[in-house]
């Protein structure tokens, strides 16, 4: 498992995450996964008990990723603002934040979208995915290369952790 996590890991990080972080958090995760107990042993500090809606492997990576790979926020004009903050000051984005502020959440979920896929076209452009289950926020994404997509969602799969790319998800909610 520990070699998934790493790839995942690598994946939704697009080069965030150094090679080093990205061996401890999947080592660190694999050891929750493997044997929860044990792992709240040896690691005292760790705030997490049997309530939490997710495992405690699950939580070790969530928790473990910055705020430059995980984005949460209570609004897509919240979420999209930390997404935007994401990126060097030298990457163009039409959309504002603020744009998003009266749109209904579909229309701003697909405009955030249709602006993440405009970028880094050499891989595809961006996709934005729903990760994991929200702890303190209503939205938590990832970003992921459009050409890593297909990868990320397997891996997500053999690990167990929900994933599904958001905009796809908001508009089968939407014909509910």
């Amino acid at each position: 498992m520990k070699a998934q996590l790493a790839e995942l890991l690598t994946l939704i990080s697009s080069g965030c995450l150094e090679a080093a972080e990205i061996e401890q958090i999947a080592s660190e995760a694999a050891q929750a996964y493997a044997d929860p107990q044990a792992f709240l042993a040896t690691n005292a500090d760790i705030n997490y008990d049997d309530s939490f809606p997710i495992p405690l492997g699950e939580w070790v990576v969530v928790g473990s990723l910055p705020e430059i790979v995980l984005f949460m926020g209570d609004s897509y004009e919240e979420l999209f603002g930390e997404i935007r903050a994401s990126f060097d000051p030298s990457v163009s984005f039409v959309l504002q934040a603020k744009q998003l502020r009266k749109t209904e959440p579909l229309a701003a979920l697909n405009r955030i979208q249709t602006q993440l896929g405009a970028l880094y076209p050499e891989k595809g452009g961006y996709v934005l995915v729903d990760f994991s289950e929200p702890l303190d926020t209503e939205l938590q994404c990832v970003l992921v290369y459009r050409n890593d997509l297909e990868r990320v969602m397997a891996l997500c799969v053999e690990i167990g952790i929900p994933a599904v790319p958001a905009l796809q998800a908001a508009q089968e909610a939407d014909q509910d």
